[in-house]
């Protein structure tokens, strides 16, 4: 049992000459995640074509990542302009955008999957592009709350299928979760643990088990806090302020709700609820349940818990 333990929860060191390096990858999904991790890639000198499934999105997803190199740019190259030009040049000369999932998938030593967090939607877009990847390709999922078992499984390389769990905003934070299932073989599980790296990640391992680490830490505190407030037993600045000053978190839970999404976290809740429904950690918040169905999702939609266009509290 401990051997197994060890299995799942490790990445083997394989020899040089059996690894080839990450080259070229596919972000399929343009959204706040797919686009950053596309950026990321781009900027540490990795070949890029990023997918999604209009023009519309694509010039969006483009828009914010020119912005974005632009802003790193300048904190990297603060005293030289340009430098900085050349720094986003040279990322954006990197990144090729498509709506034909079909087209770069033929080429890729890796793709990434940023779609939504529907199992049905992962299994149709995996079971499409799987007999069209080279043999070599590794499929990668970067679910917060799926199983990465159960999406792979309907792929013929469950042996080269992992998770890579970014975190938002994704050219920010430095972490990067590496989930191996009982069939990711070890060379795979290596090959994204030293790709993590080269595009300037930490790196760490977990087991497929649902919100991996920081999620499976931070789903109850999340929880615990709306809870918290439909009782009664503090506010909403009150709870935050306490976490912040008290605990020392950069936000507190009822920010970090707003910054995650409240559409976003009540997904990965309804999800996690559908395998556990009996554990009460995943009952329905009243308050949540409202503030989504009224549209204010929080940062993105201008309000949530607190209103984002003059930065006044709800």
């Amino acid at each position: 049992m401990a051997q197994r333990v060890l299995m799942l929860n490790k990445c083997f060191s394989t020899s040089p000459s059996a690894m080839s390096a990450i080259k070229h990858v596919t972000v399929i999904g343009g959204g706040l995640m797919g686009s950053g991790i596309a950026q990321v890639a781009a900027q540490s000198g990795h070949q890029v074509t990023l997918v999604e499934i209009n023009e519309g999105a694509l010039k969006k997803a483009k828009s914010s990542i020119e912005t974005n190199l632009k802003r790193v740019a300048k904190k990297i190259h603060k005293d030289s302009p340009e430098e900085a030009e050349k720094f986003v040049t040279n990322a954006l000369s990197k990144l090729k955008t498509t709506m034909n999932v079909m087209e770069p998938i033929q080429n890729t030593d890796l793709i990434i999957e940023a779609v939504v967090e529907n199992i049905n939607v992962k299994h149709k877009l995996f079971s499409s592009i799987d007999p069209i990847a080279p043999q070599h390709t590794i499929f990668a999922s970067n679910t917060s709350s799926l199983f990465i078992q159960d999406i792979a499984s309907v792929t013929k390389r469950k042996d080269r299928f992992g998770g890579l769990h970014f975190f938002n905003p994704v050219p920010v934070m430095k972490l990067l979760e590496v989930i191996r299932t009982p069939e990711t073989s070890d060379e795979t599980c290596e090959k994204m643990m030293t790709w993590g790296k080269a595009i300037g990640k930490t790196t760490i391992t977990c087991k497929d088990t649902p919100g991996f680490v920081v999620n499976k830490l931070l789903g109850p505190y999340l929880r615990e806090a709306l809870k918290m407030f439909e009782r009664g037993d503090a506010t909403v600045q009150d709870i935050d302020t306490a976490m912040k000053l008290g605990a020392g978190y950069p936000m507190g839970p009822f920010e970090l709700l707003d910054y995650i999404g409240l559409d976003t976290h009540k997904l990965v809740a309804d999800g996690w609820r559908k395998k556990f429904p009996t554990d009460p950690l995943f009952k329905p918040s009243e308050i949540l349940e409202n503030l989504v169905a009224e549209g204010k999702l929080g940062v993105k939609s201008g309000e949530g818990f607190y209103k984002y266009d003059k930065t006044s509290k709800v």
